[in-house]
């Protein structure tokens, strides 16, 4: 047993008890503060509560501040905030700060944000000026073009293909499932617009291995959810929905992507077997899992790393519907960041939220207990959470 399992006490004494979100489009129209009010106010108020109820805001690394925030939602007495830097990591991360924050009585309500106009602005430029590393990427890297994420986590995916014989079938395999998902939830901007295998396999090269499809969705929008204690969620409008386990970790070497001992040892690698130890249950457990898919790859590493599959044997795992809606393990049953939007990993939080209410319709997973969440960020920092109703 690791010292992490001291964390244990703070296994579900926090619940996400609101979710909200905006409209997902290629052009907004709006601010991106905008977009941020909308959807924090949704959220607020799915949680029974109002505005000045929040007195701890996290808000993501680009995009409003806590301080603009607070002053737009009347919030007279913020009590507490901070901001993570890792990427699309940071919505899981945030549920071990907000867990911690509720345990410890810091603040009662804490709301965590993303907000962006990441295909009608410059999502990518913005994301790159936060990203660790920057003077050695200036010096070593961008001379030679090496200079965007795509690229990076494309190397990643032809280092799996040649140690472990990974297919591209299996990235087909992915994206297939997350456009099937994302044809059952209205909200996805690939809602009505199926993909077949020859589609996907047709889609223009953009960085070997990836092809267009292979590639996540940039969008304009927001989503947002608020995190209270368990002692008042069953006061709260909906059925609370319990941080089980939650973990956050960065691999060796958080700011070099090639220069690690190992480059399959990434965040969740550390992270996952701490949120799943803290919430005392084993990836077998889960009913589902919503998994960080900015690229194809990316989500197939994960998928072992994360504990789901032995390293190397991911392109059996995902056969054969084994990660669609009544499979083994259905994964991102919005859609997810290729089919659904991308909203920094905010949509697989507020999916599991809803999965374990029990509302997703004619997208919902059987039964749906327990509910494992990754995020992905920057050259590999992962944050893992274990959700369950």
């Amino acid at each position: 047993m690791s010292d992490y399992s001291k964390l244990h006490h703070l296994s579900d004494k926090a619940c996400i008890i609101g979710v909200g979100q905006t409209e997902f489009s290629k052009a907004s129209g709006q601010s991106v503060a905008a977009l941020a009010l909308q959807a924090s106010r949704a959220a607020i108020s799915d949680a029974g509560l109002k505005p000045p109820d929040i007195d701890a805001i996290l808000p993501y690394a680009v995009g409003p501040t806590a301080d603009e925030m607070a002053a737009q939602l009347g919030i007279a007495d913020l009590r507490y905030s901070s901001m993570i830097k890792m990427g699309g990591a940071t919505p899981v991360a945030n549920l071990l700060v907000a867990a911690m924050l509720i345990f410890t009585g810091v603040a009662k309500n804490v709301l965590m944000f993303c907000a962006r106009n990441g295909r009608s602005g410059a999502r990518v430029d913005a994301r790159m000026g936060v990203m660790p590393g920057q003077t050695f990427r200036r010096d070593f890297e961008h001379p030679y073009g090496w200079t965007v994420p795509g690229q990076w986590y494309a190397m990643l995916a032809r280092r799996h293909m040649i140690e472990f014989g990974t297919q591209r079938e299996a990235a087909a395999d992915f994206a297939l499932a997350m456009r099937r998902h994302a044809n059952l939830n209205p909200h996805a901007m690939m809602f009505g617009t199926p993909m077949t295998r020859e589609d996907y396999l047709q889609s223009r090269p953009v960085y070997d291995p990836f092809l267009l499809f292979d590639c996540c969705l940039e969008t304009d929008g927001a989503a947002a959810y608020v995190v209270s204690s368990a002692s008042v969620a069953c006061d709260m409008p909906h059925k609370p929905v319990f941080i089980s386990g939650a973990a956050q970790a960065k691999p060796m070497g958080s700011d070099d992507l090639v220069n690690r001992p190992n480059v399959f040892d990434i965040g969740l690698t550390k992270a996952a077997p701490r949120a799943f130890e803290m919430a005392g249950v084993q990836p077998a457990d889960m009913d589902g899992a919503m998994v960080y898919d900015c690229f194809t790859y990316v989500a197939l590493l994960e998928l072992e790393e994360a504990g789901f599959c032995p390293r190397g044997s991911v392109g059996e795992f995902v056969r054969n519907g084994n990660i669609e809606l009544g499979g083994k393990l259905p994964i991102n049953t919005h859609g997810g960041l290729l089919s659904e939007a991308h909203i920094a990993g905010m949509g697989h939080v507020i999916e599991a939220v809803h999965q374990l209410r029990g509302n997703c319709g004619d997208r919902q997973i059987a039964h749906a207990q327990h509910i494992a969440v990754t995020g992905w960020g920057d050259l590999g920092d992962g944050a893992m959470a274990i959700l369950r109703n």
